[in-house]
């Protein structure tokens, strides 16, 4: 960076001075908003580029009104799922002119709460909340007055990948069918005569991914009039090993299945390694099906049955809809589909 003759960097006043103009007509033409001369803003951006000025984010947030930027915060930037969510997000971000932050609270909802605060101080335009979060009445309550906070400072709440919070919350909602997509996973082993099935990642059922998808397991069986034996719904979080874990877990005390529906793909690949281990065939002993379809599901021995979620167009349907909410004010909830994509690590049960 270049410095002025006494060592330190350029200020506004530097730049004025060398532009023959006042301070204030360089915050002017660097915040965008007033009317300048085109011959006065030329002089003022050609000392910017002699003096390799940069521009202060906060001090053009208070000429501008606006850092125009988004905030994506995510539970880590290891999930799969998470990334090529947040990709959607900053696509459609820098499709907008805006800088993306990236933020990450590690399933820990008391730190969810104070990213969005802080992305509200920063004065970022939209905070997409990328990804389930809690459902505790507490945590939704706190939401909320954050969105109501957001909203006050000109600011939106955006929930990517989550159901809405309340009715009257100031919020964009971006979501997909995550119940229907594990009725949906569940019902096809179901025809295929599965009845022995067992629910990996179970753990969070506070969460609201977690729990929507264990619903949907629910109700397919209950749609077909089928009992859920309880010890086969094992708890677990979002990785490989948990999967690993509490499938070697299932086995060792004999569980009688003939079937697994892993919470989510990288779980479910934690299940293929369990039972390869073990001996057991995929899928002539035992079917496997995952959920959320990240390319590396394709790529697995065998190839993943899972459930797809339109993963890049959640992300960039949660900025475009936040952004310019003034012209989709009457679709701020949007709801898009999932479907049952069939591999080869399923097959029909026989009798």
């Amino acid at each position: 960076m270049a410095r002025t003759t006494s060592g330190r960097r350029p200020t506004v006043k530097d730049v004025a001075a060398s532009a023959g103009v006042s301070a204030t007509t360089v915050s002017r033409v660097l915040g965008g908003s007033y009317p300048v001369s085109a011959s006065t803003r030329n002089r003022v951006m050609r000392a910017v580029r002699e003096l390799d000025y940069v521009i202060n984010a906060q001090a053009r947030a208070l000429v501008g009104g606006s850092t125009r930027t988004v905030a994506f915060i995510v539970r880590d930037l290891v999930g799969p799922l998470f990334a090529y969510i947040g990709q959607g997000v900053e696509l459609q971000a820098t499709a907008e002119g805006r800088v993306c932050l990236v933020c990450t609270h590690h399933g820990d909802p008391d730190r969810e709460l104070e990213l969005i605060e802080l992305m509200r101080q920063q004065g970022a335009e939209a905070v997409v909340l990328v990804g389930g979060g809690l459902r505790t009445e507490s945590h939704v309550r706190r939401m909320a007055e954050i969105a109501h906070s957001l909203d006050r400072a000109g600011s939106r709440l955006v929930l990517c990948g989550r159901p809405p919070i309340g009715a009257d919350v100031p919020a964009t909602v971006v979501e997909y069918d995550n119940e229907g997509g594990a009725f949906a996973v569940t019902d096809y082993l179901i025809s295929l005569g599965h009845r022995r099935i067992a629910f990996v990642g179970a753990g969070e059922r506070e969460h609201t991914t977690t729990g929507a998808r264990l619903s949907g397991f629910l109700d397919a069986h209950a749609t077909r009039g089928l009992a859920v034996d309880e010890e086969l719904v094992v708890d677990g979080n979002y990785d490989r090993e948990s999967g690993y874990r509490q499938t070697r877990m299932l086995l060792d005390r004999g569980a009688a299945m003939t079937a697994v529906v892993a919470v989510t793909d990288v779980v479910a690949s934690g299940v293929l390694a369990a039972l390869r281990d073990a001996g057991v065939r995929v899928p002539d002993d035992v079917s496997v099906v995952g959920y959320d379809d990240i390319p590396l599901s394709a790529d697995l021995n065998p190839a993943l049955t899972t459930v797809h979620l339109p993963y890049e167009e959640l992300g960039r349907a949660a900025v475009r809809l936040a952004l310019h909410r003034d012209e989709y004010a009457l679709d701020q909830h949007l709801k898009l589909g999932t479907h049952v994509v069939i591999r080869s690590s399923t097959a029909k049960r026989e009798s």
